[in-house]
């Protein structure tokens, strides 16, 4: 399959309730952070499916994806790539797809194509290895680049392995944009999930200064009560 035929297999799956609805729900007018993508009206089901079926397309056609206009077309570049990671064992096949995700990071241009692909490719990728590149990310201009920093460190999270998101967590503290706010927030809640005293921690020494949304976000899983007094406190 080529690109092209991909996206026409895509178009297969669009409503028109759905092409309408996604423009608004990501952001896309004039000043927003999606502004001007474009949307085919696909649900990610449906991307997956198809990105599940074309698994084999090399490099060159995933580049023209990645390249396309259509929000979807990205989503199902990214979802194979995943599907790639995912299936080989070659430790040179692996780094030649976290090598492309990572020269590609300008066109997974919003939060849902990070969410998808960031913990399955780079953050598996670095579970046994070096870091570094992800506090390279984060000192990065731009906002998805950042983003992809943060989710990467659900795959060490998931493992009981909380050291680099609680830095990371410091680092982009005074971040202005609420997207870096959220994905802290959902990483430290995860956090406080596996190890309530780790976040515990986290919140007492830097609450009065977190972002009202990442807090909100981070305390989601505490107690009523735990809840308001680190509310009230901020």
């Amino acid at each position: 399959m080529t690109a092209k035929e991909i996206e026409k297999e895509l178009e297969t799956y669009s409503t028109p309730e759905k092409k309408e609805f996604l423009p608004y729900f990501f952001k896309t007018g004039k000043g927003e952070y999606g502004e001007g993508d474009k949307f085919l009206g696909v649900v990610v089901p449906d991307t997956r499916k198809v990105a599940k079926e074309n698994k084999d397309i090399s490099f060159d056609e995933l580049v023209k994806l990645l390249d396309n206009k259509y929000h979807e077309c990205r989503l199902c570049a990214l979802l194979i790539l995943v599907e790639a990671f995912k299936k080989t064992r070659s430790e040179a096949k692996r780094k030649s797809i976290v090598d492309f995700y990572l020269s590609y990071t300008h066109r997974i241009n919003n939060w849902d194509l990070v969410d998808l692909s960031a913990k399955d490719i780079v953050g598996e990728y670095l579970v046994d290895k070096d870091r570094g590149i992800l506090y390279e990310l984060a000192d990065s201009t731009l906002l998805w680049d950042q983003r992809i920093a943060v989710i990467s460190t659900f795959a060490f999270v998931r493992r009981n392995d909380h050291k680099d998101i609680l830095a990371l967590s410091e680092k982009l503290l005074h971040h202005k944009h609420d997207l870096i706010h959220k994905a802290i927030g959902w990483m430290l809640r995860e956090v406080g999930k596996r190890d309530k005293s780790l976040l515990i921690d986290f919140l007492n020494r830097h609450h009065k200064e977190m972002p009202r949304t990442m807090l909100r976000y981070s305390i989601e899983k505490l107690t009523p009560e735990e809840q308001a007094f680190y509310m009230k406190k901020k």
